[in-house]
């Protein structure tokens, strides 16, 4: 998971933020409590790193939407300060820090993955409406969240990312066409065999993959499915089986909708 991490922060976030991590200094951080405003459990969204900058280091926690957005909420400014607040408040409840020493800078990111432009505000400030005068401006809040839209990245753009996460951003954007899902398979295949955790990111891809497929409605073998690499010929056999689906059913389709047009006139 850290590895992960470390290459949705070093391959999508800003240069500038990247550049000054020390990711062997990752660490995770499972917030088990319950938002009470939203009545959700959050887990496994916080880790933490060290930064030096301007000649001081010191410890960034990264809050990060592991849940992979598929439609836009706009309430998402409000969700992510609630959850900064809460985690905030187990820090203190743990005594992992004290008032009198500060709260540490956090950095909210979320993945989203739908096929809808994203119009949700980035900052919370926004959402204060119409803007307040000048005055009123300095007490309004502000958190902003930086956002990885994976639709917004070309196959060019995600084919000079060669990570495991670049791959699972090829599959998402392929969308509904079983042959660019196909070719897209055979690209994370390969992404995988040359990662030095082969095995370990095989696993977890392998599970988010048979996740994807099954939202997408797909007949694949799921049960039979345990990884990537070496079941990659009964996967591209159920794929091209797919194919043919998706050619007949827009056969059938196109019939159809001769017969309709007839029908009309």
């Amino acid at each position: 998971m850290a590895q992960g991490l470390q290459q949705l922060i070093e391959g999508f976030a800003p240069p500038d933020i990247a550049g000054l991590m020390d990711f062997s200094t990752l660490n995770s951080h499972s917030g088990h409590y319950i938002t009470p405003l939203f009545e959700e459990k959050i887990e496994d969204v916080v880790w933490s790193v060290e930064i030096t900058w301007q000649g001081m280091t010191q410890r960034v926690f990264l809050y990060i939407l592991l849940e992979f957005q598929s439609a836009v909420d706009r309430t998402m400014p409000i969700r992510l300060m609630h959850y900064v607040a809460c985690f905030y408040s187990e820090l203190l409840k743990q005594k992992v820090i004290t008032p009198g020493e500060g709260l540490p800078p956090v950095f909210p990111v979320v993945l989203y993955n739908g096929s809808r432009t994203w119009t949700a505000p980035l900052d919370i400030y926004e959402m204060v409406q119409p803007e307040p005068p000048s005055f009123l401006q300095v007490y309004q809040p502000h958190l902003r969240y930086f956002l990885v839209d994976e639709g917004r990245y070309t196959g060019a753009e995600l084919g000079l990312r060669q990570t495991p996460l670049s791959g699972v951003f090829s599959v998402e954007n392929a969308g509904e066409s079983w042959e660019a899902l196909q070719s897209a398979v055979d690209r994370v295949v390969a992404i995988i065999q040359a990662d030095p955790n082969k095995e370990r990111t095989d696993r977890i891809i392998t599970r988010w993959l048979k996740r994807h497929l099954h939202r997408l409605g797909a007949g694949v073998n799921l049960e039979r499915l345990e990884s990537l690499v070496e079941d990659k010929d009964m996967l591209a056999e159920n794929l091209e089986n797919l194919v043919k689906k998706e050619r007949l059913e827009g056969r059938q389709e196109g019939r159809l909708e001769e017969a309709r047009e007839v029908v009309r006139t």
